[in-house]
């Protein structure tokens, strides 16, 4: 009882950190497995086109953590599975106070995915082969929440694939800045209440060879039940930049996640 009690205390902590479109440097609780499951819609392609995202995660310990990933949608015209992703997160600086942390970690990334190449966007989740390494950055302040993210992604080139007259770029800079609210409980009296959180996400890249760029605004709303049941709704949108074709500039994302904890020996 007392560790269910414990676990509750620890994720209602720290909820406003379960950021919709970014990871934060925070990791799950030790010995615990998360299943995820994410439907993305994206309008800026011709037509509607949807992609579900299937996710495993395991927290080893306090400091690392993986993410196992498929990809799967409609967008070559018919629903496919298109790759898969295999994630994971070290981190390496904590510091604690009451009602508050600093937390830095390493991350990195490698993904496969057959769909054609014709975007000026490098996304490893789906739309490309290729790998990505990192570095996040979490202040937590009471119920506010702030985090960065910078990243570089390497893509793989794939000369069968490729559509000719449409290069596609070889290495990206990726960069965000999120932040979350934890707006109820306003007093936390057990683990089963329910969390609402409310976040505001800039996620931005460049594309180092050509100059292009973009920079999106991300809001979110999220639900957290009985500590272990996450449902997430957000929608990015792009506030600036050149890169017009990419598949991800006006994109809603929907998730559910379940946690069970300490069931790793």
């Amino acid at each position: 009882m007392l560790a269910l009690v414990f676990i509750g205390v620890y994720n209602l902590a720290h909820a406003q950190e379960l950021y919709v479109f970014t990871e934060p440097a925070s990791n799950m609780p030790t010995k615990s497995i998360g299943v995820r499951i994410t439907n993305e819609g994206m309008f800026n392609y011709p037509g509607y086109v949807s992609r579900t995202i299937p996710e495993v995660m395991i927290g080893f310990n306090k400091n690392l953590m993986m993410h196992a990933q498929a990809f799967l949608s409609d967008m070559d015209g018919k629903y496919r599975l298109e790759g898969g992703s295999l994630y994971a997160k070290y981190r390496f600086l904590s510091l604690d106070d009451t009602h508050s942390h600093f937390r830095a970690s390493a991350f990195g990334r490698a993904s496969t995915s057959r769909r054609p190449t014709y975007t000026h966007d490098i996304n490893l989740e789906g739309d490309n082969s290729g790998v990505q390494g990192g570095l996040i950055f979490t202040q937590l302040l009471h119920k506010l929440a702030l985090s960065s993210t910078l990243g570089y992604a390497h893509a793989f080139e794939n000369n069968e694939r490729q559509i000719a007259g449409m290069p596609q770029p070889k290495n990206m800079l990726s960069y965000s800045l999120s932040s979350g609210y934890l707006v109820l409980p306003v007093v936390y009296k057990d683990y089963n209440q329910p969390n609402f959180n409310v976040y505001l996400e800039l996620l931005g890249k460049t594309d180092p060879s050509s100059g292009q760029s973009y920079l999106d605004i991300a809001p979110a709303i999220q639900m957290v039940l009985n500590s272990k049941t996450r449902i997430d709704l957000g929608y990015r949108f792009q506030a600036t930049g050149n890169m017009e074709n990419r598949y991800t500039k006006n994109m809603y994302l929907l998730r559910a996640e379940f946690n069970f904890f300490n069931v790793l020996k």
